[in-house]
């Protein structure tokens, strides 16, 4: 009998089949006859294609189940290896996800951060190629074991994955299998078996290159080091049953030192710090031996004595020599909760496991050494000594108006901002000092019950009141015992763990205390330029992004510390954040201030946490907030605490603040103005030394006037000056009247902003100066910026000008004050070294010349008014344009035109730029800004992320070999090609509608 061809094939996939069905009924399903003997698939496979003995197409998966979780996906892939390497070498290596790029043959780069250590709950994304074309993979740690790892993913066009990375150990050697699942829109189409046997091609390949990175790497056939991290997996939270992430950062010990008796062996600063920490460590009941184990030391830098890297020090001392410090800016207050912040931020990416975060000061025994005449011996570091990193921002804390005025002390500053704070309350003198002196009691009575507290003594309202011989003024209306207190030997200690850490240091859970967000950011710099003395934009704004991260709300705080260097600060902050100062149920504070508690030079906000830890453990249900800042309410950290654990993973918030229009502070002023505040500084005798004066002008410039005139001395200590008008003349003041009058506006804002839709315009606001730029404008143009970039409902602005013209560049006026229109952080004129990342169009009107033109080069797009003209004329002045002009005009133009706008200085009309390619569009005049919102909105429909990655590829390009540029552009694109919105886009198509974009 002739055979019939493929004949025996169909009878042998048959009689497999057959046995297949002999298993579900055995088994009861599919998939348990699948694990139960893997081999069914490749068999089948095997019968249906033909190729029987040769390669499968699914390959061997070992005799083993398959990970649970498989079948859930459409499809699968399967690579299988054996080593000869030991297991939990293996093991080790594959997890640390951050060497994928170094055996997985698939990886092409990452979008963000590298991840670190897996571990449950880690999320990253990863630039992966299917089919040759870069896509966006993103992925979610769901299993850690002594197995492996398990994650699961999304990528383009709504594909899910799994991976699951498998070690055993077999004998000296090690079984490696690599599994995945696909299922989704790309794998139910007619593309979903090709993807399937690209990623089953991919793992084969990847693990083929296995030894040799291994081998490259050092991993052998010996177990990992001591070194290397352990797996980590989850930890379940014992009293509310929350499965916590192991990288969740928890404070596990505090320890603080009060030595209200100098030591006789005069301790410095450092010493103090290690004793601090050890009384942390046992506070954990891990011991010492937790100390030794720290990756870094996050100190806050002392005052009393200059050191070069006090962590260095510490580390030393505490048996942790090879570690990284992290030391905070040589001078402000924020610098405790800063540090908490970045050490937790640290932690949450996986960057370290355990962090000791410590601050000191000696301050008592200094003044005790002083006395005796003893010179002291304190640790000096060389010059090449540095910390690993600083944080914090270090600059000049006065203008020159300011230190003219005599305002550097922050005594008298914050002196002069509780006269503004007494003002904006409406209380007379006497009614002030009474509210004033009540809170400062209650604060007093807090510390009475603070072991750890520097004045542990409850004073009446009538005592801190009263001026006394012990009890003097010292900047009215400040007493003594109004006034932060900085001789004192103090130091604080805080161990902060990740959870896993702390799960295998045996740390007791119910010392943990979780850091559920932080957020820190300045005031309007200089105080003299603040629109309002008593308000902070700042403390409203990190408040407001604290709480909503965590949560909670000011209702929801029972623990509260606000940093109470002087009186002013804990009202403004209580007002900005929502809270009562009067409230008798909840002190503002749980140390008893830096009055009482004691004011440690920059380290208050670390005895504030510490004492706050032990609050919250006795209350483990509760919330609590501290805050920290540094000179005048100019620098501020905040963080929010609780031991139930944390609804979100830590942030460390640093959101964009909106600050209200600055007023220009000015020196040497003559002319009508109102009181607006006023302090006195005493000597020690009890008389005052001076006045300084705060006064606002008709136009709404602030001037500061110090005067040692007898009679305004007398009028300022007997009588209330505020918002009465005067006029100053010679550095005198003389009142025009006994009624309160309002206090003038600031003036226009530089820079306005207003947002239409998806569309922000950004208008240049000095029609009075042609729109030139002074220092406060391109301050305005850089947070316009800033905020444009942040708002993620915002696809592309305009920069235009107002009245009529775009702008006459650098304000050359104020540029001779002193004004130079430079920003720290996108330089000239506010943007043009660091234009944003999105789009941007220049609406111009009228001419654009020098800095002007500079501006209008540094957005994207140009929409000009007809009788507009641009050029760089700064050749003719024996200048350079600097600001970008030259630069962007070579990139723009072909290089005869540009060489000959930059050799002659001469300008170009608006018709002929468009001729040559520099402008997008020519408008009527007046019609500049109507043609680019028309412009706008015609990009603004388009997909964000679309318009982010082509931005990009344009501005990234010319830096491209021709070697590189397709994958560099398939890495730029392949978040937008990956993303939501590509499909959303497509499915919009099919179903004829216009797109819903999710920027995602």
């Amino acid at each position: 009998m002739t055979a019939v061809p493929g004949f025996e094939r169909f009878r042998a996939v048959f009689e497999q089949g057959r046995t297949v069905r002999k298993q579900i009924r055995a088994g009861g399903d599919l998939l348990g006859a699948v694990r139960r003997d893997p081999r069914i698939v490749r068999d089948l496979v095997l019968g249906l294609t033909g190729r029987a003995g040769a390669e499968p197409d699914v390959p061997e998966v070992g005799e083993r189940e398959l990970p649970e979780g498989l079948g859930a996906y459409a499809r699968s892939a399967h690579a299988h290896a054996r080593l000869e390497a030991d297991a939990g070498a293996v093991r080790a290596y594959l997890g640390d996800l951050a060497r994928i790029p170094e055996w997985f043959t698939f990886h092409a780069g990452w979008r963000g951060e590298a991840p670190g250590q897996a571990e449950v709950g880690l999320e990253f994304t990863q630039i992966a190629k299917f089919m040759g074309i870069p896509a966006d993979l993103r992925w979610r740690v769901t299993e850690v074991s002594d197995a492996g790892i398990a994650m699961a993913g999304t990528g383009p066009q709504g594909l899910t994955l799994g991976m699951w990375v498998s070690v055993l150990a077999s004998g000296a050697g090690a079984e490696v299998y690599l599994d995945a699942g696909l299922a989704g829109q790309p794998i139910d189409g007619p593309l979903g078996a090709t993807v399937a046997r690209g990623m089953g091609e991919a793992l084969r390949e990847s693990l083929a290159a296995l030894p040799g990175v291994l081998s490259a790497a050092g991993t052998g056939s010996t177990a990992a080091g001591p070194g290397s991290k352990p797996s980590r997996t989850a930890v379940r939270h014992l009293a509310s049953g929350a499965v916590l992430a192991p990288s969740t950062p928890v404070l596990v010990g505090v320890g603080q030192v009060a030595d209200r008796i100098p030591d006789a062996a005069y301790l410095d600063p450092s010493q103090l710090a290690v004793r601090a920490l050890r009384l942390a460590a046992a506070d954990t009941g891990a011991g010492e031996s937790l100390l030794a184990r720290a990756d870094a030391v996050f100190s806050v830098a002392p005052t009393s004595w200059q050191y070069r890297d006090l962590g260095a020090l510490v580390a030393a001392a505490v048996g942790a020599p090879e570690v990284d410090t992290v030391q905070s800016s040589p001078f402000g207050g924020d610098g405790g909760q800063l540090l908490i912040n970045e050490a937790a931020a640290a932690i949450a990416a996986g960057t370290y496991e355990v962090v000791l975060v410590t601050g000191a000061e000696a301050g008592a025994t200094q003044a005790a050494a002083q006395r005796a005449g003893i010179e002291l011996q304190w640790p000096a570091q060389g010059s090449e000594v540095k910390p690993t990193r600083t944080v914090g921002i270090d600059k000049a804390a006065n203008n020159s108006a300011e230190s003219e005025a005599g305002l550097q002390a922050p005594i008298n500053m914050y002196a002069l901002l509780e006269s503004a704070n007494r003002h904006a309350l409406g209380r007379t003198p006497e009614e002030h000092a009474q509210a004033v002196a009540q809170l400062w009691s209650r604060f007093s009575a807090v510390a009475a019950g603070n072991p750890n507290a520097w004045q542990p003594q409850e004073f009446t309202a009538a005592e801190i009141a009263t001026v006394t011989e012990s009890n003097r003024m010292i900047s009215a209306p400040y007493t003594k015992l109004e006034c932060a207190n900085l001789t004192v030997d103090m130091a604080s200690g805080l161990i902060v763990c990740s959870a896993a850490a702390a799960e295998a240091a045996g740390i007791p859970q119910d010392k943990w205390v979780f850091i559920h967000a932080g957020a820190s950011g300045t005031e309007e710099w200089f105080v003299s330029e603040r629109t309002e003395l008593a308000a902070s934009p700042a403390i409203r704004a990190l408040g407001a992004a604290a709480f909503a991260h965590a949560g909670v709300g000011p209702k929801d705080l029972t623990h509260v510390d606000l940093y109470a260097c002087f009186p002013v600060a804990v009202q403004i902050a209580a007002r900005e954040l929502g809270l009562s100062s009067e409230d008798p149920e909840r002190a503002l504070t749980v140390t008893g201030g830096l009055t009482f508690g004691g004011g440690p030079g920059n380290n208050y906000g670390g005895h504030a946490v510490a004492t706050l830890v032990e609050r919250l453990r006795a209350e483990p249900e509760t919330f609590g907030l501290a805050t920290s800042l540094g000179w005048y309410l100019t620098k501020h950290a905040l963080g929010v605490y609780s031991a139930t654990p944390p609804r979100a993973a830590f942030a460390h918030l640093t959101p964009v603040i909106e600050h209200p229009p600055a007023r220009v502070a000015r020196t040497g002023y003559e002319g009508p103005a109102v009181v607006e505040a006023y302090t006195l500084p005493y000597d020690r005798e009890g008389a005052p030394e001076a006045a300084i004066v705060s006064v606002l002008t008709p136009a709404g410039e602030r001037a500061l006037v110090r005067s040692t005139d007898a009679a305004l001395l007398s009028v300022l200590t007997e009588g209330d000056v505020l918002g009465l008008p005067v006029t100053v003349s010679g550095g005198a003041l003389v009142v025009e009247g006994t009624e309160r009058v309002e206090l003038p506006a600031p003036p226009p804002a530089p820079v306005l902003i207003e947002r239409r839709g998806h569309i922000m315009i950004i208008t240049i606001n000095r029609p009075a100066a042609r729109n030139a730029i002074n220092l406060a404008a391109a301050l305005g143009l850089e947070r316009a910026i800033d905020a444009y970039e942040a708002d993620p409902h915002a696809r592309i602005a305009i920069l235009t000008g107002a009245g009529g013209y775009f702008s006459a560049g650098m304000d050359l006026k104020a540029a001779a004050r002193g004004e130079v229109p430079i920003t720290e952080k996108r330089g000239i004129l506010g943007i043009v070294s660091q234009p944003p990342r999105k789009p941007l169009i220049a609406a111009v009107e009228g001419p654009a010349l020098a800095g002007g033109c500079e501006l209008a080069l540094s957005a994207d797009l140009i929409v000009a008014a007809r009788d507009s003209v641009f050029g760089l004329p700064e050749v003719k002045r024996g200048l350079v344009a600097v600001g970008g002009g030259v630069l962007r005009l070579s990139q723009r133009l072909p290089r005869a035109i540009a060489m000959e706008l930059s050799l002659t200085g001469d300008p170009i009309t608006a018709d002929r730029a468009a001729h040559l390619g520099l402008i997008n569009q020519v408008a009527e005049p007046g019609k500049a800004l109507e043609a680019a919102l028309d412009l706008a909105e015609r990009i603004a429909v388009n997909a964000p992320l679309s318009l982010d990655a082509s931005k990009q590829i344009i501005d990234q390009a010319p830096d491209w070999s021709t070697q590189e540029e397709f994958a560099r552009q398939g890495q730029v694109a392949a978040g937008a090609l990956s993303s939501a919105d590509a499909g959303e886009g497509m499915r919009a198509f099919v179903e004829k509608r216009a797109p819903v974009w999710q920027g995602r």
